[in-house]
C-alpha cells in the first residue's frame, strides 16, 4: 500500500513556481544568448520533470484509491494533459508545422516500445510468464489501429485543400469515440480492464468511491499542470531559440515532450512490473497510447482551424513504418494474455531503432 500522502509534494510544487519566477525574469536583467537561452531550458525541463514526477505520486495514491480501471484513466488523461498543455505552449512560440505530429509520435513509440517493452522484460526476468486479461490488450489495440489510421496515417495522403473539413471530421469523430469508449470501460466492459477482480477494495468500499484525500490530490494535480504551463511557455521560448542554427534534429523537442509526458506513467508502470501487475502495465502503456492520440489531435486540429494554420498531422513515411511495425509486432505479442521478456525484448528494440531515426533527424 502506498503511504505517501497527498500534500507530500507541495514543496516541490512552491519550488517549481519560485524557480519560474525567477527564471523567468532572467532575460530582463541580463543578456541572453544562445546558449544560456539552451542551458535555461534545459533548467526549465528538468524542472517540469521532476515536477511531473512528484504528481506521479499523486496519480499513483488516486488510482490506489479508486481502483481500474478509474485509477489508470486518472493517469492517462493526466499525462495527456500534461502533453497538450506543454504541445500548446510550445506551439505559440515555434514556427514548426511538425511538432505536434512528432510530439504524438514519439509519446506512442515511447509508451507501447519504451514503457511496454521494458516492463514486460522487468516482468519476464523476475516472474517469467505474466499473465494479464487479453480482452483489454485487444480492445486497445483494436482502437489505437482505428484512431491512428483516421487521424495521422490517412491525412498523409489527403490533399491540402482539404484539411479544414477533415480536421472537423477528426475532431468530431475522436471527441465521440473516446466518450463510447470511456462509457464502455467504465461500465459494461469494465471487467476487461482488471485481471482479478478489482470491483471491491479491501475494506469493501466500492471501487471509485472519492476520499477527501483523494480529492486533495487531483487538485494538486490540477495545480500542478497549471504551474508546468507556465513552466512549458519559458521553456518553450528558450528552447526555441537554443535549438535555432544548433544542427538538433527538430524531433529532438517533440520528444523532450513526450518524455515529460511519460514521465508519471513509467515510475508506476516499473512498480507495476516488478510487483506482478501485468495488467496495470497494459493499462498504462496502451491507455496512454489511446488517450495521447484520441484526445491530443483533437485539441491540435482545433488551434489549427482557430488560428486558420495549418498543421501537418499525418505521418511521414519513416513514421508510418515505425507505427505499422509496432502496431503489428503488439497485436502479435498481445493475443494470448500473457507476455514474457523475450516479447518485452522485441518492443525494446523497436524503441532503439527510434531512438537511432530520431537521432538521424527521422
Amino acid at each position: 500500500m502506498l503511504t505517501e500522502k497527498p500534500p507530500a509534494g507541495l514543496l516541490s510544487l512552491m519550488i517549481s513556481i519560485i524557480a519560474y519566477l525567477a527564471l523567468a525574469q532572467a532575460d530582463k536583467v541580463m543578456h541572453i544568448g544562445q546558449p544560456e537561452s539552451l542551458i535555461i531550458s534545459i533548467l526549465f525541463v528538468l524542472l517540469i520533470i521532476n515536477l511531473a514526477f512528484q504528481l506521479s505520486f499523486q496519480v499513483e495514491y488516486v488510482a490506489e484509491q479508486l481502483k481500474e480501471p478509474y485509477g489508470t484513466m486518472i493517469l492517462t488523461i493526466s499525462a495527456v494533459m500534461i502533453e497538450v498543455v506543454i504541445i500548446v505552449m510550445m506551439l505559440s512560440h515555434t514556427s514548426s508545422t511538425t511538432l505536434a505530429r512528432d510530439a504524438i509520435y514519439s509519446a506512442v513509440m515511447l509508451d507501447i516500445n519504451g514503457i511496454l517493452g521494458l516492463c514486460a522484460i522487468v516482468g519476464g526476468i523476475k516472474y517469467g510468464e505474466v499473465e494479464y486479461n487479453v480482452n483489454s490488450g485487444n480492445t486497445y489495440i483494436v482502437m489505437i489501429m482505428t484512431a491512428l489510421g483516421i487521424s495521422m496515417a490517412l491525412p498523409a495522403f489527403l490533399p491540402p485543400e482539404h484539411w479544414r473539413l477533415y480536421s472537423i471530421f477528426t475532431i468530431v469523430t475522436m471527441s465521440v469515440f473516446y466518450a463510447l469508449f470511456l462509457k464502455m470501460q467504465t461500465g459494461r466492459h469494465r471487467n476487461y480492464f482488471s485481471y482479478r477482480d478489482q470491483h471491491q477494495s479491501a475494506d469493501g468500499r466500492s471501487a471509485g468511491v472519492v476520499s477527501t484525500d483523494v480529492k486533495f490530490a487531483i487538485l494538486y494535480m490540477l495545480a500542478g499542470i497549471i504551474t508546468i504551463g507556465f513552466l512549458s511557455e519559458e521553456m518553450s521560448m528558450h528552447m526555441d531559440a537554443g535549438l535555432t542554427g544548433s544542427g538538433v534534429p527538430p524531433i529532438v523537442a517533440a520528444i523532450v515532450v513526450a518524455l515529460i509526458a511519460a514521465s508519471p506513467e513509467v515510475l508506476t508502470a516499473l512498480k507495476a512490473a516488478v510487483n506482478d501487475r501485468m495488467q496495470t502495465v497494459v493499462n498504462i502503456a496502451l491507455g496512454a497510447t489511446l488517450s495521447t492520440v484520441i484526445l491530443t489531435v483533437p485539441v491540435i486540429e482545433a488551434i489549427a482551424l482557430i488560428e486558420d494554420r495549418p498543421l501537418i498531422v499525418g505521418l511521414s513515411p519513416t513514421q508510418m513504418v515505425m507505427t505499422f511495425l509496432t502496431l503489428i509486432v503488439a497485436t502479435i505479442n498481445l493475443h494470448d494474455g500473457e507476455t514474457n521478456a523475450i516479447e518485452g525484448m522485441t518492443h525494446f528494440v523497436l524503441f532503439m531503432a527510434f531512438a537511432m531515426l530520431a537521432a538521424l533527424g527521422m
